[in-house]
């Protein structure tokens, strides 16, 4: 193995770590009827949803798809 190889590796492995624990902290979406009553009036009244922790956690997490993504593709690339 060379040394791209080994860091890809490693990023590939940082990333899958930070997926698991950026999903875990997310809260679940299915509160049952009253979470969606409630989660309705708050997409409705709410003006800061855009800076809220799930937003921002949801963000992270395309991210750092789309990272383990390139990595994958990167190492079948390189061991092929």
């Amino acid at each position: 193995m060379n040394a791209l190889q080994i860091i890809v590796g490693i990023l590939q492995i940082i990333a899958a770590l930070a997926i698991i624990v950026i999903v875990l902290l997310q809260s679940g979406k299915a509160a049952g009827l009253s979470g969606s009553i409630a989660g309705g009036a708050e997409t409705f009244f709410g003006k800061n949803k855009g800076r809220t922790m799930d937003s921002m956690l949801e963000k992270y997490t395309g991210y750092i798809a789309i990272g383990f993504l390139i990595t994958s593709i990167m190492l079948y690339v390189l061991l092929k």
